[in-house]
């Protein structure tokens, strides 16, 4: 017997993200090799989601430990190769020198709340870490020693997938997150969870008053337990955007659990680090990469 001949629609289509070639590697500073637009899943209905790959130069020892990088915007928009405002006119930008100081870094597209609502978001960067560690041996990456990082919006989903990794993918081994929002459910700062207009409604589909399980669900404290990974929380005290309580509240729950936190407030800072001065910002990066190679050694 023979099998089914595959359809001209499956002939045609492009090669599962599971099997496909990786793409060639570009070299943007000396000692750092770059993959850009992988795609790491398949959506239907959507565009692929993609990952930008920033690697050791072939040679280094390896495998190396990963940093997954989650961009912020609010739910609503942004890059996937952005770490923030400030960090735009860095040459070596901020990746290469992550890459050069011996991790891989993934910075990962996912689907923004224009396109579908939470848990769509997290899903993803799950997906994007199952699609790395089946593609490990290729990248020369160990993702059972993966940092997730993430900023604003970006550390939200960070935290979250630190917290609540899911059954198939390696447990996150650290998390850096700069400004990120951690509860939804409640008032802080210039947040009204009644309001329907406001970023987190978007990200959740509803003012997240009226969908309470929901936004306790996309809440980072209510996730908060004595086997997280060591969390380093970096905020400006003068956010105006996200409230600096946002990670007062989880350094707090994740010490009341039982798992270690870093809380650093940044004075004078908004959010995106408007208002702080150039070396505090350049001293925030490093402090939060030696945290990172710290908790991967």
């Amino acid at each position: 017997m023979t099998g089914t001949a595959p359809t001209v629609r499956e002939l045609i289509a492009a090669p599962h993200p599971d099997i496909a070639p990786l793409p060639p590697a570009a070299r943007p500073e000396p000692g750092v090799r770059v993959l850009r637009g992988v795609p790491y899943a398949e959506a239907e209905g959507s565009r692929p989601p993609e990952l930008d790959a920033w690697l050791p130069e072939e040679g280094v020892p390896g495998p190396v430990p990963l940093v997954l990088f989650v961009h912020g915007g609010a739910w609503r928009r942004g890059r996937r190769d952005d770490m923030g405002t400030r960090t735009r006119d860095w040459d070596p930008g901020p990746f290469a020198r992550i890459a050069a100081a011996g991790l891989a870094v993934a910075c990962v597209d996912y689907r923004l709340s224009g396109e579908a609502v939470f848990p769509a978001p997290l899903d993803d960067l799950r997906a994007a870490l199952r699609w790395l560690t089946l593609r490990s041996a290729e990248l020369g990456i160990d993702t059972g020693r993966t940092v997730v990082w993430g900023e604003s919006a970006g550390g939200h989903l960070a935290s979250l997938l630190a917290l609540t990794p899911g059954p198939t993918v390696p447990a996150p081994v650290g998390a850096v997150i700069w400004y990120g929002p951690s509860d939804l459910t409640a008032a802080r700062g210039a947040f009204d969870p009644h309001d329907p207009r406001t970023p987190e409604a978007l990200l959740l589909g509803a003012a997240p008053a009226g969908c309470p399980e929901r936004a306790r669900d996309a809440s980072p404290v209510a996730h908060a337990h004595a086997g997280a990974p060591p969390f380093l929380l970096v905020h400006g005290d003068a956010d105006t955007m996200v409230s600096c309580t946002h990670s007062e509240a989880l350094a707090g729950a994740l010490e009341a659990a039982g798992a270690r936190a870093e809380l650093r407030r940044v004075p004078g800072a908004d959010h995106g680090w408007y208002g702080a001065a150039d070396d505090q910002v350049a001293d925030v990066f490093t402090e939060s990469l030696r945290f990172a190679r710290r908790v991967v050694a």
